[in-house]
């Protein structure tokens, strides 16, 4: 049996300030080939991460930004790291990196990859446009959390964890309006979209393969599910 899924991967597993994050790259590359070639097929939607947030920062140094700039600068870093895991799946991948979701696709490889769409819009939004669109009804949501918190659990230290939740209820937690480079377990205008389609997103940490590759075949695994 084939099934489709779609992750939503956060840029800051692709790259950091120190450079391209080489021995994650590999492990995900050997786990998506692997499900692969059991017939499963992948949109994958890649972050732009602490490169997207830091060079927004260090532009609005020069001059003030209005959040379209912003936004613009976002989008590069993440069609820049979506060009690294296009390449590295070069053969089992679509030939270019997705810049509209909106657009028909049409080709034989098991692997799409996508980066930002416009302003307005983060990649986890496009994960959700996508998931709409293809009637995809869960995203897999790779980050550097474990599971979502009722407060930041760096700042709070009686910060409860989140097994199960509803969008109603995720939606206290990170609110509805979108600002470029906000780090948030799941964008707010994303989680709109997906409460309206149904869609189910679950969260885990990327770098735990062990763990959300559990996903894949029905097992229980550590993380947050929102429905």
């Amino acid at each position: 049996m084939t099934n489709t899924y779609i992750i939503s991967l956060g840029g800051s597993l692709i790259a950091t300030q120190q450079g391209i994050e080489v021995n994650f790259l590999k492990e995900f590359r050997e786990v998506i080939i692997n499900q692969v070639s059991k017939g499963d097929r992948f949109f994958i939607i890649t972050g732009g991460g602490q490169i997207a947030r830091t060079s927004i920062e260090s532009a609005n140094e020069i001059v003030a930004l209005n959040n379209e700039q912003k936004d613009w600068i976002g989008i590069a870093a993440t069609r820049l790291n979506a060009s690294i895991v296009r390449n590295i799946f070069s053969e089992y991948g679509y030939e270019k990196v997705v810049h509209n979701p909106s657009e028909e696709i049409k080709t034989d490889k098991p692997i799409i990859v996508s980066g930002g769409w416009k302003p307005g819009h983060s990649t986890d939004f496009v994960a959700a446009f996508l998931a709409e669109k293809h009637n995809i009804k869960t995203i897999i949501n790779l980050s550097n959390i474990d599971y979502v918190y009722t407060t930041d659990p760096r700042e709070n230290p009686e910060a409860t964890l989140i097994k199960q939740t509803s969008w109603s209820e995720f939606q206290k937690i990170v609110g509805t309006q979108w600002e470029p480079g906000l780090n948030a377990p799941f964008d707010p205008i994303a989680s709109l979209r997906c409460a309206e389609s149904t869609t189910r997103v679950i969260i885990c940490h990327g770098k735990k393969m062990t763990n959300w590759v559990k996903i894949f075949n029905d097992e229980e695994f550590e993380g947050t599910v929102i429905q």
